[in-house]
C-alpha cells in the first residue's frame, strides 16, 4: 500500500526516524556506561540482600503435601529414590575413600578425647575411701578421765580401716568449746571432736544411783563440731557416720577397761542408774548449717553443667544475633564489643537469677536468708559471665572443629574439680584449684554457712582474673572477627563484580547486531503511522537496560556458591537460628 505521500515527505520522515534512532542509540550507550561505572556501588547495596535473602531461605521449609506430594504417584519423598551414580563408579571412589579415612581419624580422635575425659573423672574418685585419712578432725579431751583414754582406744583399733585423723590438742590450746566451733569454722579441720569437762566424774556419780543418776545427761558427754555445708555428701559418710562409730567403739572400750569397776558400783535398784550403765553417752551434733535437702547432690554436679551448657548457648544466639543482623560489617568493632558485653552480661544476670531462684525454691529445711540470696546470685552471675567470655575466647582462638571437644574437656574439668574434696583426691587433680568451678563452690559453700569457709582469699581473684583476660580476649576478638568478616565481604563483592560484569560484556558484544536489526527495521517503514509506532518501540529501549540489569544481578544472585571449609579466621564461633527475629 502506498502512503499517498510525497518525495519530501517521506524523505524528511526518514531523517527524522534516523535522528531519532541515533539520539535512542546514545542514550542507549550512556546508560549502560552510566551502569557500569555505578556497578560497584550496586553492588555494595545488593550484596547484603543476597545475604540476608541465602541465609533466611535456608529457613524456608516446605510444606508436608508438596514434600510429599512428588511425581503425583503419592510416594514419600520420592527424589530421594532418584537414580545416583553406582559406588563403585570411578567418579565416586576417590571421595569414597576420602569419606573413610575422614571418618577413622575423626572416630579416633573422638574415642580419644572421651576415654581420656573418662579416665580423668574416675582417677579423681580412685580408691576414696584409701584417702579419708587426709580429713583432718580436731580431738580435745577436757576430762582427762576414763572416757578420754576409751576414745584413744577405739580410734586406734579404727585408724587403719578408712577412718579421718584424730588429732588430739590439749585443752590450752582450745580452753572452750567456742574455740573449738571457730577451728572449724576456719577450716582448719574437718570437723572436732571432745570429751566434756568432768563426764567421767558425772558418769561414776551417776551410776551410784540417787540425785547423780536423776540429774545425769547423757548428751553432755561428747561432741562433734562440723558443717554439712562443706561437701554435705563426704561430710556425711566420711565425717559425721564415723564419729558416731567412734562413739560407740568408745562406749564398748569403756567398757572393757572400766566395767568390772562399773558394776561393781552401780545402784541395781535405780532406774536411772541402770540406764546410765547401759548407755552411758549419746553423741551430740553441733552442725554449723544442716544441709538435708535432697538437691544438696547436684549442687556441685548438675548444677555447674547446667550452667555452663547454659552460657554456651547464650553465646549461640548472641553469634546469631551478630549474623543475623550483620553487625561485624555495619557497625564499628568498638560499639560491637561494647553491645555484645551489654547483652551477654543481661542474658547471664537473668540466667543466674533463674538459677538462684531455682536453688531457693527447693530449699526446704535450709535455713538461709534473703541476704544470703542476693549474695549467691551475684557469685553465680560472675561465674556464669566469666564462662561466657572463656566459651567465647574458645570460639575466638580454636579453629572450629575443634570447639566442641574444648567445650566438653571444660566442663569436665570443671566439674571433677568439686566432686570431691582434694583431700580425697590423688595430690594431681589439685590443679583443680585453678579453675573457675572449684573457686565458685567453695565461695557458694562460704555463703551458706555465713562464712566458715573462708577461702575467698583465693577463690574471688581466680574468678576475677578470668573475668578480666576474658573480656580483653573478647574484645580483641570482636576486631579480629570485624577484619575478617570485611575482607570476606569485600572478596563476595568482588566475585558478584566479575560475574556482573562478565554478563554484561557479553551483552554489549551481541549490541551491534541487535543495532543492524533495528536500522533494517527502520528502513522499511515508509508510512508516517509506521514511523510513530517504531518511535514508540525505540522510546522502551532506554528502560531495557535498567531491567536487563537488575534481572542480571537477581539471576547472578540465585546462583549457588562453591560453598568452602570456613577457617577459624572466617569463623564468627557456633550460631543458633534465632526464632524470634524482629
Amino acid at each position: 500500500m502506498r502512503s499517498g505521500l510525497t518525495g519530501p515527505e517521506l524523505t524528511a520522515n526518514r531523517l527524522f526516524a534516523a535522528t531519532l534512532f541515533q539520539h535512542q542509540c546514545g542514550s542507549i550507550l550512556y546508560l549502560r556506561a552510566l551502569l557500569f561505572q555505578s556497578l560497584p556501588f550496586l553492588v555494595r547495596v545488593i550484596l547484603p540482600i543476597s545475604q540476608y535473602l541465602n541465609s533466611t531461605s535456608a529457613e524456608v521449609t516446605v510444606p508436608t503435601s508438596l514434600a510429599q506430594a512428588g511425581n503425583g504417584t503419592g510416594e514419600i519423598h520420592p527424589r530421594a529414590r532418584q537414580e545416583r551414580p553406582s559406588i563403585h563408579d570411578p567418579a565416586v571412589r576417590p571421595r569414597r575413600l576420602a569419606l573413610l579415612k575422614a571418618a577413622i581419624i575423626n572416630f579416633l580422635a573422638l574415642q580419644f578425647l572421651f576415654l581420656g575425659l573418662f579416665c580423668y573423672i574416675f582417677g579423681s574418685l580412685f580408691q576414696q575411701t584409701g584417702h579419708i585419712h587426709n580429713l583432718n578432725v580436731l580431738f580435745v579431751d577436757y576430762d582427762g578421765g576414763a572416757i578420754g583414754h576409751a576414745v584413744r582406744n577405739a580410734y586406734n583399733q579404727m585408724a587403719d580401716t578408712g577412718f579421718p585423723t584424730l588429732i588430739e590438742q590439749p585443752a590450752l590450746f582450745y580452753p572452750d568449746p567456742n574455740s573449738i566451733n571457730s577451728a572449724v569454722c576456719d577450716i582448719s579441720y574437718w570437723a572436732a571432736f571432745y570429751v566434756a569437762p568432768n563426764s567421767s566424774n558425772h558418769l561414776t556419780a551417776a551410776l551410784a544411783g540417787g540425785s547423780a543418776a536423776a540429774s545425769y545427761n547423757k548428751s553432755d558427754v561428747m561432741t562433734m563440731v562440723w558443717n554439712e555445708a562443706r561437701y554435705s555428701t563426704v561430710v556425711d559418710s566420711a565425717i559425721a557416720s564415723n564419729l558416731k562409730t567412734l562413739a560407740e567403739a568408745a562406749r564398748i572400750a569403756y567398757m572393757n577397761a572400766d566395767g568390772k569397776q562399773s558394776v561393781q558400783t552401780l545402784n541395781s535398784s535405780d532406774p536411772a542408774a541402770l540406764s546410765a550403765f547401759s548407755n552411758p553417752w549419746i553423741l551430740s551434733s553441733v552442725n554449723r548449717l544442716e544441709t538435708t535437702q535432697g538437691s544438696r547432690l547436684i549442687y556441685n554436679t548438675l548444677v555447674i553443667i547446667l550452667i555452663l551448657i547454659q552460657e554456651f548457648f547464650f553465646l549461640g544466639y548472641v553469634n546469631g544475633l551478630y549474623q543475623q543482623f550483620q553487625l561485624y560489617t555495619s557497625v564499628r568493632p568498638h560499639r560491637v564489643a561494647i553491645v555484645r558485653q551489654i547483652i551477654s552480661g543481661t542474658y547471664t544476670l537473668v540466667g543466674s537469677l533463674c538459677t538462684a531462684g531455682a536453688i531457693w525454691a527447693f530449699r526446704h529445711g535450709w535455713h538461709v536468708s534473703g541476704g544470703q540470696f542476693a549474695i549467691t546470685w551475684m557469685a553465680l552471675w560472675l561465674f556464669a559471665h566469666l564462662n561466657f567470655l572463656v566459651l567465647d575466647v574458645f570460639t575466638i582462638w580454636i579453629p572450629p572443629p575443634y570447639v566442641p571437644m574444648a567445650l566438653i574437656s571444660w566442663i569436665v574439668t570443671n566439674v571433677t574439680s568439686i566432686l570431691l574434696p582434694f583431700e580425697l583426691s590423688p595430690a594431681f587433680y589439685r590443679v583443680g584449684y585453678a579453675l573457675p568451678a572449684h573457686s565458685i563452690f567453695n565461695i557458694l559453700i562460704d555463703i551458706w554457712s555465713r562464712g566458715c569457709n573462708p577461702q575467698l582469699y583465693y577463690a574471688l581473684p581466680v574468678l576475677f582474673v578470668y573475668e578480666i583476660v576474658g573480656l580483653i580476649l573478647s574484645s580483641i576478638g570482636v576486631y579480629r572477627r570485624s577484619h575478617y568478616a570485611m575482607i570476606k565481604q569485600e572478596a563476595d563483592e568482588k566475585i558478584l563484580q566479575e560475574r556482573v560484569e562478565a554478563v554484561l560484556s557479553e551483552r554489549q558484544d551481541q549490541m551491534p547486531t541487535d543495532e543492524v536489526h533495528e536500522e533494517q527495521e527502520t528502513e522499511k517503514s515508509e508510512s508516517g503511522e509506521e514511523a510513530e509506532g517504531s518511535m514508540q518501540r525505540r522510546a522502551t529501549v532506554a528502560t531495557q537496560p535498567e531491567e536487563e540489569l537488575m534481572e542480571i544481578i537477581r539471576r547472578e544472585m540465585s546462583r549457588p556458591r562453591v560453598e568452602k571449609t570456613t577457617t577459624s579466621r572466617e569463623s564468627t564461633g557456633p550460631s543458633f537460628n534465632l526464632p524470634f527475629k524482629d
